[in-house]
């Protein structure tokens, strides 16, 4: 569903006229970029060109109460009124006379020329509009809950990106070699993370060649359902579409993803090309060539130093994986190009060229699949404007720690047990940079009290609360051994004398508070006063259908100790398996792998 129609709600006047940005091309609450035609060429839905600083009565709509109603031409409406519809007497009738009808055709021609250019605004968007592909954001299993606005009533943003391998478009068989290869395939995975406060962003891949548990999912298409399995992640892409993907990076982090964005080998060259290039660079001469023990390879092939890559050429370089070490050393190439890549947008002012951005825009468009609730020209505008604000030494980007896949360990990973931290670091939207300036008051990661003005909690000696040891993270991982008692211990010393272990198991990696959703208002403050017994952020307070009374479930991230809040990581406290690049850094330059040097 669009936003809104010409003339009907959701396409009402900009937000703020006369912001920067108005009157220059771009979408503002509506407001449509379309051809100019004399004026600033938007058609604000009022029924007359949006231009706040136009002179009242010069020809434009002003029906009943300037709203626009009909195209009576201002100046001769204002004689009528102001005589009457009597005459004079003499010369001065026939200038009077003139001068009506030329204001009459002035505003005629000022009308004609205003539907016009509404028209094609319209138009454009429509035009806009049709190039967006869209699927469903979920299409699997997975309980992970939004996250929760903070004190001042911002909610931090999680996007997921993927790079997908389909060579179902003769185009992207053409360029994406492995003619053989079939289905699609998540060659790129990585969580976008936009802090509350927007004040910083952070990007993490996931190897593709990470094993993990894929959920069943439901392709939104065929409706075939697929039963979960333990499989490399990037098959998840072909078990439902990137809703699969999405569901089953949520369940592997803890971290609810917003929205999702897809791109394919065509769009990578199509994005390349209407930038103008990327700059990268390598150490060593690099020719990423077929070999007996690695076929196929991206073919990159490019001399030791910075060199500025775009269409194919760019995609060779997200593609290259051999000559680069591993798939690991492919995303750390992923990110040096991203990282250039935003410092080129800043760098050209696109932010606030709204021709260039338009232009841009226009080719996302057609190169992006998204996730159906952002599947608007202005959702997706407003979603890239999000970004203009974080300066480069607040972008951290960085790769899942990981270790070898005990089933293949030269070819596929396992999250490492530091994993959990970078996680923790989303989940409690804790930047994973230090550049920021020190808050003063309660940190992000520190537990906040929850104001509510529900009924006030019974008497702990009154609330059963269940705990359940899911420390071992995942199906594979190994639990702490009385975790779950130790936890029921420590409540009932706090008065929770109803609280007892679980011989149950949920491996989990986030700790997190459930309280029966048919409890209503009462359970959730019952459940708030356990969380403060044990120091659990407000936030992981959560409803659920599928527990009967308050469940601790006791995360990875939480393996000893019975002060949650001592577990929270601090800001720039990324593990150093993770090889972090900062947004700022201009100095980086990929190792070459000797036997792809020339």
């Amino acid at each position: 569903m669009r936003d809104g129609r010409v003339g009907e709600p959701g396409y009402g006047a900009a937000s703020d006229p006369g912001g920067p940005d108005w009157g220059q091309g771009s979408f503002h609450d509506g407001a449509i970029p379309g051809p100019r035609s004399g004026g600033s060429g938007y058609f604000d839905g009022s029924g007359g060109a949006s231009d706040p600083g136009g002179a009242s009565g010069s020809g434009g709509f002003d029906g009943p109460g300037g709203s626009g109603d009909s195209p009576t031409p201002s100046g001769a409406a204002a004689g009528a009124a102001g005589h009457g519809g009597g005459h004079r007497r003499g010369g001065r009738r026939k200038t009077r006379s003139r001068k009506r009808k030329v204001f009459r055709w002035v505003a005629i021609v000022v009308a004609v020329a205003v539907l016009g250019t509404a028209g094609a605004a319209y138009g454009y968007y429509e035009y806009l509009a049709g190039k967006i592909r869209k699927g469903e954001r979920s299409s699997g299993k997975t309980n992970v809950a939004k996250s929760k606005a903070n004190s001042a009533g911002q909610t931090p943003m999680n996007i997921m990106i993927l790079g997908s391998d389909s060579r179902s478009d003769p185009e992207d068989a053409k360029l994406g070699g492995a003619a053989d290869a079939a289905g699609a395939r998540a060659d790129v995975i990585m969580i976008a993370h936009l802090s509350a406060d927007r004040s910083n962003m952070s990007v993490v891949s996931i190897p593709r060649d990470t094993r993990v548990d894929i959920p069943e999912c439901t392709d939104p298409k065929t409706h075939k359902v697929y039963a979960k399995t333990n499989d490399i992640i990037n098959a998840s892409l072909s078990r439902g579409g990137a809703g699969c993907t999405l569901a089953t990076v949520q369940n592997l982090t803890g971290v609810y993803i917003d929205h999702w964005l897809t791109i394919d080998f065509a769009g990578v060259v199509k994005m390349a090309d209407v930038v103008g290039g990327v700059d990268v660079c390598v150490k060593e001469n690099v020719d990423d060539h077929a070999t007996a023990a690695q076929p196929g390879g991206s073919h990159l092939h490019l001399t030791a130093g910075t060199h500025t890559v775009k269409g194919q050429q760019a995609l060779q370089w997200l593609r290259t994986r051999h000559a680069f070490g591993s798939d690991a050393g492919r995303s750390k190439a992923q990110h040096m190009y991203m990282s250039s890549l935003i410092r080129k947008l800043r760098g050209q002012n696109l932010f606030t060229d709204p021709a260039k951005l338009n232009k841009i825009a226009t080719t996302a468009m057609s190169a992006f699949s998204v996730s159906s609730e952002i599947g608007t020209p202005k959702k997706l505008y407003d979603l890239g404007m999000q970004l203009k604000t974080i300066p480069p030494d607040r972008i951290t980007m960085l790769t899942m720690p990981r270790i070898e896949d005990p089933q293949d360990p030269n070819a596929h990973y396992l999250p490492a047990p530091s994993a959990s931290t970078v996680w923790s670091l989303l989940r409690n939207d804790v930047a994973m940079d230090a550049n920021g300036k020190a808050k003063t008051g309660t940190s992000s990661a520190t537990p906040t009290p929850s104001a509510t003005t529900g009924p006030a909690a019974q008497a702990p000696a009154s609330i059963p609360v269940t705990v359940v040891n899911g420390t071992a993270g995942s199906a594979d991982g190994v639990a702490t051994p009385g975790r779950a008692g130790a936890l029921a211990k420590a409540l009932g010393t706090a008065g929770f004398t109803q609280a007892a272990a679980s011989q149950d198991t949920g491996p989990r990696e986030s700790t997190v508070l459930n309280y029966p959703s048919s409890g209503g208002a009462q359970s959730k403050s019952d459940a708030l006063s356990v969380a403060k017994a044990l120091k659990i952020p407000s936030n992981d307070v959560k409803a659920s259908s599928d527990v009967q009374t308050i469940t601790l479930t006791v995360g990875s991230d939480w393996k000893s100790g019975t002060d949650y809040s001592a577990t929270l990581p601090k800001a720039g406290s990324v593990p150093d398996d993770a090889d972090v690049i900062n947004g700022a850094d201009t100095t980086g330059c990929m190792d070459i792998l000797p036997v792809y040097q020339f």
